[in-house]
């Protein structure tokens, strides 16, 4: 089990607890289910200009405990 830290660029930052064979998909529907939005909506950029592929698992993407992630 690893936490995940999510910044939602409006001043809101959530922990999620996920595994690490989870994958992007997955990833986005725990964050909608804390924040309140759809998953369709949400969309996860590590870097500027990047966006994660719902079908790849955090391990691939070298997502470990204590990360932090723009949404």
């Amino acid at each position: 089990m690893i936490e995940v830290i999510c910044n939602d660029r409006l001043g809101k930052k959530i922990r999620v607890k996920c595994l690490p064979d989870d994958t992007i998909g997955d990833f986005k529907k725990l964050v909608a289910s804390q924040i309140g939005t759809a998953p369709e909506k949400i969309s996860i950029e590590p870097f500027r200009y990047t966006t994660f592929k719902d079908h790849i698992t955090l391990a691939d993407y070298e997502i470990h405990n204590g990360m932090s992630l723009e949404l």
